[in-house]
């Protein structure tokens, strides 16, 4: 994980530098201000564009009923794409861009879903009983993408039907 922030902390500020110092010597200075703030601009349009057409998608499935995980993770995306965006610079915007690139996109999330796939599964349904552990029996476990999934490492118990806990009692000054 340090090696990862020293990555970006360090390594991405000094390629960043180093490409806008030769964009800025092939073309002039005032042009590569000029050609960073376009594509900041043209970024923010994108970032707002793919937003909001994910956000309809989003609303589409659960209004369905259905749970929207491939359109959460291109959310998630998004966003990311957007960070990248308000970073100046060429190399962060052309990630950017990618991220907002819907071919890119899916294919990235793909890679993502796999991963995540392996790691979280989300329990769903309950008959009542509960085994050691608080888990109950009979169970549906859902996957994060939705398929149904014998076992997982990580467990998300969202059908707990506990008592609402009393409010802390108020501190008297």
């Amino acid at each position: 994980m340090f090696l990862l922030l020293a990555f970006l902390f360090l390594v991405v500020p000094i390629i960043e530098l180093y490409v806008i110092v030769q964009v800025a010597s092939s073309v002039g200075v005032l042009e590569t201000i000029g050609l960073l703030i376009v594509i900041s601009v043209v970024g923010a349009w994108l970032v707002r564009h793919e937003g909001m057409s994910v956000m309809r998608k989003v609303q589409t499935q659960l209004q369905q009923g259905q749970m929207p995980t491939k359109q959460l993770v291109d959310g998630a995306l998004i966003l990311f794409a957007g960070a990248l965006m308000l970073t100046p610079g060429f190399v962060t915007d052309a990630l950017g861009v990618l991220l907002l690139v819907p071919p890119t996109r899916i294919a990235i999330r793909g890679v993502l879903m796999r991963r995540f796939r392996r790691r979280v599964t989300v329990i769903g349904g309950s008959s009542g009983a509960s085994a050691p552990g608080g888990f109950p029996f009979g169970a549906t476990y859902v996957d994060v993408d939705g398929t149904e999934s014998p076992t997982a490492r990580d467990i998300v118990d969202l059908t707990r039907d506990d008592e609402p806990r009393d409010p802390p009692a108020a501190i008297n000054p």
